[in-house]
C-alpha cells in the first residue's frame, strides 16, 4: 500500500512539473506571436521602408564600432580587415601555386615505394559538359604518380552520348600511344556506354566492373584534382597501412581553381562528425577488400550514396588516414550539391536515411534525426537516454554568494531532468554572506537536493594540511576529487559555480552521450553574458603556451561556426571542466583530476586520460549555460597567478609532450595556432599575431 502512494505521489509531482513546463512553453510561444505580429506591423509601415538608407547607414557605423569595442582598438580592426586580406590572397597558396614544380613532379615520379598498387578511379558520365570533362581527365593524368586506371561509365542521354564518347575515345587514343612509347606506364582510360542513364549509384557501381586496381578512388565528373593527390596517398598506404584515405579540399567557381569560394581544412577521422556531417566528402581512396560482401554504392540512398558508403566502409576500415593538405576542387555550378542542396532536395532525406541505416547497425533505436540552422545536411542526432540514472553535480565554492545562488537557482527552475543531486564543495570561505546561503540551502526547499561538504575540515582532519596557516593552499583538482568522493550518481557533472544553465533539457543532452560505452567527457556549449562564445571545444596546443585553447572563443553566440560546426556534436580532444559531464565509473577508472595540476589545465589533462584510454571526447552545442568566466579565482594574466600557470603549463607540455607533438587529430595543421577562428596558418600572420 505504502508502494501505490509513493508511485501516486511520484506521478503527481512528474504531472505537475510537465504541466509547468507546457505552461511555460505556451507562455514563450504567446510572447513570439506577439513580438512577430509587433515586428510585421513595422516592416509594413511606409515609413518604416522609406527609411532604409539611413537605416543602414546607421548599422553600418554600429558594426564599425563593435568591432573597435571587440579588437580593443581601432589598431586591431586594422589587424581584423589586413588579416583576412592576406587570407584572401593565400587562397592562390592551396590552387596552381601548389602545384608540383619540374624538379618536384620528376622527384615524384620516380619515387619507388615498396607498395605501388594501381589506384582505379571511378567516374561516372552524365552530359559532361566539354570543359569540365577534359579538366576532370586531364587532371588525372597530370597525376605525379603513374599506377591508375581511369574508369568512366556513361549514361549520357542521347543528344550528349556521342560528344562525350568522342572525347573519351580521343584520350584513350592518346594513351594508347603513351603506353605503346612506354612500355612501363600502367595507366590506362576504361569506358563504358550504358543503355540507360542509372543515377549516380548506378553508374558508378558500373565503373567498378571496370576497375582492376586494389584501392578504389570516387571523382566526380565535374571535378578536378591536385597533381599530387595519389602520391600523398601511396606514401601513406606505405607509412601507415593506409586502407581509407582521405584530403581536404576547396569550392571554386567557374574555370579557375584560384577563385575559391570555401576552403575545408578537415579533422582526423571523427565518428561523431561523420554522423552529423559528411566531412569527409572528397577524395576518397580505399582499399577494394573493404567492399567485400557489400556493396559500393546504394540506390536507395542516391544523392547521399557517398555519406552512406563512407559510413560503412570507415565501420570496417583498420587504419583510415587523413592527408592534411588540400587536394580536390570541387566546382560549383548550377545544379551541382556544390552550389546548392537545394537543387537535389531528395539528397536530405538520403542523408537522414544512411545516418539512421549507419546507427541501427551501431545498435542505437530510438533516435532522432533533424537538420540544424547550419545546413539541411547537417545534422542533430537524439539519442535515448537509457533510464533514469542519478546525476551528481559537483559545484567547487569559495564566497561568491551570489553567483553561487544564480547557478543553483537556473539549475533548479530550468532542468526538467530531476534524478539529480547538488554536491557543493566548500573551500575557504570566510563571509557571513555565504555561510547564510549554506544554511538556506540546507534547511530550505533544496535540502533534499543540495549537500555542501567542506574540503577545509576535511584536509585538516586527514592531516594533509602541510601550510603553516588555517588556510588550506588552493588546489581545484583536489576539491573535485573530494567532491566527487562525496558523490552518489552513477554520472557526475563537474560545474563552476558562475554559471547558468539556459537550455531546459541540458542535463539529457549530456547525458545521451556519457551513457555511450565509447564517450568519456561530454562539455557544453557556453557563453558569455552577452552571448558570445567563451566554450565550444578545446584545441590542442592553440594559444600562446602552446597547451589549450578553446575554439570559436568570442564569436557571435549565433555564428554558424566553420563549417556549421557550432551547429552539431562532434569529437574534440578535451572539453572545459565549467561544465563538463563523465560517467562516475570512467571518471575512477582514470583517477579522476591530476592533482599536479592546482589550478589549470587539469580539465584537459582529464580529458587526454580518457583519450588515452581509447574514449571519444564530445563537445555538444545542445547543452547551453552562461559563463561568468573566472569570477571565482580571477584571470591568468600577471603577476603570481601568470607564474603558476607558465608553471602548469610546463608541467603539462611535458607530460603530453608526444601527444603535442603529432597536434590535435580534430583541428588542422592549415590553421593558426595562434588565433581560435580557424585561420589559416600563414606566414605572413606574424606581425598581426598579437593584435
Amino acid at each position: 500500500m505504502s508502494d501505490s502512494k509513493d508511485y501516486q505521489s511520484l506521478y503527481e509531482r512528474e504531472k505537475l512539473k510537465s504541466a509547468e513546463l507546457a505552461g511555460r512553453i505556451a507562455e514563450l510561444e504567446d510572447k513570439n506571436q506577439e513580438l512577430q505580429f509587433k515586428l510585421d506591423r513595422i516592416k509594413n509601415n511606409p515609413i518604416w521602408k522609406a527609411s532604409t538608407p539611413a537605416r543602414n547607414t546607421m548599422h553600418w557605423v554600429i558594426r564599425q564600432r563593435d568591432r573597435i569595442r571587440n579588437q580593443g582598438s581601432l589598431k586591431g580592426v586594422v589587424a581584423k580587415i589586413k588579416y583576412k586580406q592576406i587570407e584572401k590572397k593565400a587562397m592562390t597558396h592551396y590552387g596552381t601555386e601548389s602545384f608540383p614544380s619540374e624538379e618536384t613532379r620528376k622527384e615524384q615520379e620516380q619515387a619507388v615505394f615498396e607498395k605501388m598498387p594501381m589506384i582505379s578511379i571511378l567516374v561516372p558520365l552524365y552530359n559532361t559538359p566539354e570543359k569540365f570533362l577534359r579538366d576532370m581527365i586531364e587532371s588525372v593524368l597530370a597525376q605525379t604518380y603513374g599506377n591508375w586506371q581511369l574508369c568512366l561509365a556513361d549514361g549520357s542521354d542521347a543528344e550528349h552520348i556521342d560528344i562525350v564518347s568522342t572525347i573519351v575515345k580521343e584520350y584513350q587514343k592518346n594513351d594508347k600511344a603513351l603506353k605503346k612509347e612506354n612500355e612501363g606506364v600502367k595507366c590506362k582510360i576504361s569506358y563504358m556506354k550504358l543503355s540507360k542513364n542509372e543515377g549516380i549509384s548506378g553508374n558508378t557501381n558500373h565503373c567498378l566492373e571496370l576497375a582492376e586496381g586494389e584501392y578504389i578512388g570516387l571523382f566526380d565528373h565535374d571535378d578536378i584534382l591536385h597533381p599530387e593527390v595519389l602520391y600523398w596517398y601511396v606514401k601513406a598506404i606505405n607509412e601507415e597501412n593506409a586502407d581509407y584515405i582521405y584530403c581536404d579540399e576547396t569550392t571554386f567557381k567557374g574555370d579557375d581553381i584560384n577563385k575559391m569560394i570555401t576552403m575545408h581544412f578537415k579533422p582526423d577521422y571523427a565518428i561523431d562528425n561523420l554522423r552529423a556531417n559528411n566531412y569527409i566528402c572528397h577524395f576518397s581512396v580505399f582499399k577494394r577488400t573493404l567492399l567485400d560482401g557489400t556493396e559500393l554504392f546504394r540506390t536507395k540512398f542516391d544523392g547521399s550514396q557517398d555519406h552512406d558508403m563512407i559510413l560503412r566502409l570507415t565501420d570496417r576500415a583498420e587504419h583510415i588516414v587523413h592527408v592534411p593538405k588540400l587536394l580536390y576542387y570541387w566546382r560549383s555550378h548550377a545544379g551541382s550539391v556544390a552550389s546548392d542542396i537545394s537543387a537535389k532536395p531528395y539528397a536530405i532525406d538520403a542523408a537522414k536515411g544512411a545516418v539512421a541505416d549507419h546507427l541501427r547497425r551501431h545498435g542505437y533505436d530510438h533516435f532522432k534525426i533533424t537538420s540544424t540552422r547550419a545546413f539541411e545536411t547537417i545534422f542533430k542526432i537524439t539519442y535515448e537516454v537509457i533510464g533514469t540514472p542519478k546525476i551528481s553535480i559537483v559545484i567547487p565554492n569559495c564566497e561568491h554568494a551570489d553567483d553561487l545562488r544564480r547557478c543553483i537557482t537556473s539549475i533548479y527552475e530550468k532542468s526538467v531532468y530531476d534524478e539529480y543531486e547538488i554536491i557543493v564543495v566548500e573551500n575557504n570561505s570566510k563571509g557571513s554572506e555565504i555561510k547564510q546561503y549554506y544554511n538556506e540551502l540546507m534547511t530550505g526547499a533544496l535540502k533534499s537536493v543540495v549537500k555542501v561538504v567542506d574540503y577545509n575540515d576535511y584536509v585538516k582532519k586527514n592531516g594533509n594540511n602541510t601550510a603553516s596557516s588555517d588556510k588550506v593552499p588552493f588546489n581545484y583538482s583536489a576539491i573535485v576529487n573530494y567532491g566527487v568522493a562525496n558523490a552518489s550518481g552513477e554520472y557526475i557533472i563537474l560545474l563552476n559555480n558562475d554559471t547558468q544553465v539556459i537550455t531546459v533539457n541540458w542535463m539529457e543532452e549530456l547525458l545521451m552521450y556519457a551513457q555511450r560505452q565509447d564517450v568519456g567527457a561530454v562539455g557544453a556549449k557556453l557563453y558569455f553574458p552577452d552571448r558570445k562564445i567563451q566554450h565550444a571545444g578545446v584545441v590542442l596546443g592553440l594559444g600562446a603556451h602552446r597547451t589549450a585553447g578553446h575554439s570559436h572563443y568570442g564569436q557571435a553566440g549565433m555564428n554558424l561556426g566553420y563549417m556549421g560546426r557550432l551547429c552539431y556534436a562532434q569529437d574534440v580532444s578535451a572539453v572545459t571542466g565549467a561544465c563538463l559531464m563523465v560517467s562516475r565509473q570512467k571518471y575512477d577508472e582514470v583517477g579522476g583530476f591530476d592533482e599536479g595540476f592546482a589550478v589549470s589545465l587539469n580539465d584537459v589533462d582529464f580529458c587526454l586520460k580518457l583519450r588515452e584510454k581509447g574514449y571519444l571526447n564530445v563537445f555538444t552545442p545542445f547543452a547551453e549555460l552562461y559563463h561568468y568566466e573566472s569570477l571565482s579565482r580571477g584571470l591568468d594574466l600577471e603577476g603570481e597567478n601568470a607564474k603558476r600557470y607558465e608553471k602548469e603549463s610546463e608541467h603539462f607540455r611535458t607530460k603530453w609532450k608526444k601527444v603535442l607533438e603529432k597536434g590535435d587529430p580534430y583541428y588542422n595543421p592549415n590553421f593558426s595556432l595562434d588565433r581560435s577562428d580557424f585561420s589559416l596558418n600563414i606566414e605572413d600572420y606574424s606581425s598581426l599575431r598579437t593584435q
